[in-house]
């Protein structure tokens, strides 16, 4: 019996009447157009910059809420409200999206983030599915050939790195494009990516697993193996990892390649032994691979995002391998990060924790969190618990 599916209501009932009222209810800009994301505790603006991926974010939520909770109008109609603007103002003249917009979306900071191209994808591929608007569909191709084209240079022109040093490849852009052509062919209903999907996973694990310290590297040499000489080759992102799994899981199994979703699943088993904090709970935001310091001074915060993406990890692996343990991992996540995260005042979730497990910051959302990883996990729980719906 999988008595895991017994927490399957709580995370739905999470969703629907707790976190996408918070955010319907403050985040639109309906003066100007698309959203407001820097929202503090009571959901009131503390700045109105409109960061390009985190507004790309919230128009796929929206979108993937009305495809698969329910078709609420409103949801769709403040998702094309954040479309139209972001695509009237959010690209350079090459077509490449900002990195932010001013409230009026004049054009703040430049397009170095390739996760602006990444974002946008999601954003119309979702957008497409709930409206069959063409253009939208379109655009979402368009901004899956630049994404795909900035592999070897991610920044650009905007790389602050000089020529000859040593060249290295991030697990965010691998990742991120297994999860892209997955939202591809799920909402285009087109498989034109599914060999090449496959090919990034299995570049994935060959590539940034290291079976001997079986960690999950953030950063490789292009040329292959290891660094463990420099911090940026020794860095580890617990959450990315995790996340990372999960995509790979969830693809490989609908692709019928069990070898994928058992490597998948060890490395998941594999982080979180290494990146639990066993004095406080939780895991660790930044790790170093051999344990030296760590550069970042934010490595021992515990964050929501990186525990919303071990809970998704660890069911999906549960329901896809049957392995015990990642149940006994369900019940340990579930139980520190539902004690700590939740606002019982204002609502949603807090986002940074001190190690100890105590906030730092009470916003809901800012540059970086939004309306995204959270409901993303609530939406998706009942489904990787294996309740059927």
């Amino acid at each position: 019996m999988n008595t895991l599916k017994t927490y399957a209501p709580l995370y739905a009932r999470t969703l629907r009447d707790d976190v996408i009222p918070f955010w319907v209810r403050h985040c639109p800009d309906r003066e100007q157009g698309a959203y407001f994301s820097c929202l503090d505790r009571d959901g009131s603006v503390y700045d109105t910059t409109k960061f390009m991926w985190v507004q790309w974010r919230i128009v796929w939520m929206l979108c993937d809420l009305y495809n698969k909770l329910e078709r609420r109008e409103e949801w769709l109609e403040l998702a094309e409200n954040g479309l139209r603007f972001l695509m009237k103002h959010g690209r350079d003249e090459q077509g490449r999206y900002y990195f932010a917009l001013a409230r009026d979306g004049r054009p703040m900071t430049a397009p170095y983030s390739v996760f602006s191209e990444c974002f946008a994808v999601m954003g119309c591929a979702a957008y497409f599915r709930a409206s069959g608007d063409a253009a939208a569909r379109e655009e979402a191709l368009r901004a899956f050939r630049g994404y795909a084209a900035r592999e070897d240079r991610p920044k650009g022109e905007w790389t602050k790195e000089l020529p000859g040093g040593p060249v290295m490849r991030s697990l965010g852009f691998y990742m991120m494009k297994v999860n892209l052509q997955a939202v591809l062919e799920e909402n285009l209903g087109i498989a034109d990516y599914r060999d090449d999907l496959l090919r990034t996973a299995e570049f994935v694990l060959d590539r940034f697993w290291n079976p001997e310290l079986r960690v999950l590297f953030e950063n490789v040499p292009d040329a292959g193996g290891f660094d463990l000489a420099s911090m940026a080759g020794r860095h580890l992102n617990p959450g990315h990892a995790v996340e990372a799994m999960w995509f790979i899981m969830n693809t490989a199994a609908k692709a019928g390649r069990q070898d994928l979703v058992n490597r998948a699943a060890d490395v998941v088993l594999a982080e979180l032994e290494f990146g639990w904090d066993r004095e406080h709970g939780g895991i660790f935001y930044f790790m170093d691979a051999l344990g030296k310091p760590h550069v970042e001074l934010q490595w021992d915060m515990k964050l929501w995002w990186v525990c919303n993406e071990a809970l998704l990890a660890v069911a999906l692996a549960h329901r896809l391998t049957g392995r015990v343990e990642f149940a006994d991992w369900f019940r340990r996540l579930h139980d520190w990060t539902w004690a700590l995260f939740p606002d019982p005042k204002y609502g949603e979730w807090f986002g940074y924790l001190n190690r100890q497990g105590e906030p730092t910051h009470f916003l809901k959302g800012g540059k970086w969190k939004g309306f995204f990883h959270l409901p993303r996990m609530l939406l998706l729980m009942p489904e990787f618990l294996g309740e059927e719906t």
